[in-house]
């Protein structure tokens, strides 16, 4: 068939937990190869919101080109299809300059989805949506999220108590199918996988990486987290928007409000980030392709990029 033997783009990914050290593993090996580096963070992409994402600083910024940050403001949508259209132009033109190009983050979706497509689940039902919704306003998404962790522990498990939306779809997907989302997604194969991959996955060990999230919450708190929620606040950017609603967020938003002290806040901050990174480390450890190293290991990452980059 014409165009079988065309040799696919070779990728670099960089994944595991929040605040296991991706991003200065990242800048090592991009300046090492000369790459540059494709964020595949949900979070990242919002304008305003630096400190409590652990964006990038400006001057690792300057050192390493990165893409797709600050792609929208905080109430406009943004979803894993826009991402996958985005990425891949930008990889698009990347390859055409022969960079080494580096997708570094923590949301699996926004991964999964890049480097072999969306699953094809059922269409939405609009009227088991909107009875999900309803539920939702008047019970909450602690009710919802009760009720998958009971129906569908394993969808449960990939999906954050606060993501309404994937709750929803998660359930939906198990009424109209009688399976899980996630058996779905196991299913699916990547037959037009567009990209040759290297998978790195950075891990420590649980008491090490809740250390490090602790640390680098109170940085965030010097560095002024709650002054950047103020600002966001007085932008006019409410705490009904998801991107308010994630990590940090919220709790800076209930302790600007009255609602909590800051020492309740930080609290909480640390709690949830340490269960989102157990949940992103069973995303993770769901693929066979990644090869775990220590955060630390710079060598033994970039011994493993040249024999993938010049490997056939």
């Amino acid at each position: 068939m014409a165009g079988a033997d065309i040799p696919r783009p070779r990728l670099i990914c960089i994944v595991g937990p929040t605040g296991v050290g991706k991003t200065a593993m990242a800048l090592e090996l991009a300046g090492r190869w000369g790459g540059e580096i494709v964020s595949a963070d949900s979070m990242q992409v919002y304008r305003h919101m630096d400190i409590g994402t652990a964006k990038p600083t400006p001057e690792e910024r300057r050192r390493i080109p990165h893409h797709l940050l600050d792609v929208v403001n905080p109430d406009e949508p943004f979803d894993a299809s826009l991402y996958i259209r985005l990425a891949n132009g930008i990889i698009a033109d990347l390859q055409r300059e022969r960079k080494v190009v580096f997708v570094v983050g923590g949301t699996g979706l926004y991964i999964r989805a890049l480097l072999g497509g969306l699953i094809d689940g059922p269409g939405a039902d609009e009227v088991l949506r909107r009875e999900l919704k309803q539920q939702m306003n008047q019970r909450g998404k602690a009710h919802l999220y009760e009720r998958l962790r009971t129906t569908d522990p394993l969808a449960a498990d990939q999906i954050h108590p606060h993501d309404g939306i994937r709750i929803i779809r998660a359930l939906e997907v198990l009424e109209l199918t009688g399976r899980s989302i996630v058996a779905h997604q196991q299913e699916h194969r990547f037959g037009e996988a567009p990209y040759e991959l290297l998978r790195i996955g950075l891990c420590l060990d649980r008491e090490r990486l809740n250390d490090r999230i602790e640390r680098r919450t109170d940085r965030m708190i010097a560095d002024g987290l709650p002054e950047e929620v103020r600002r966001l606040l007085d932008m006019g950017y409410t705490e009904s928007l998801k991107p308010m609603q994630s990590l940090g967020y919220r709790n800076m938003i209930s302790f600007l409000a009255g609602q909590q002290s800051l020492e309740e806040a930080v609290r909480l901050i640390k709690r949830d980030t340490c269960r989102y990174a157990k949940r992103q480390m069973t995303w993770f450890a769901a693929d066979r392709e990644v090869v775990w190293l220590d955060p630390g290991d710079v060598d033994a990452a970039s011994k493993r990029i040249d024999l993938f980059l010049n490997c056939g």
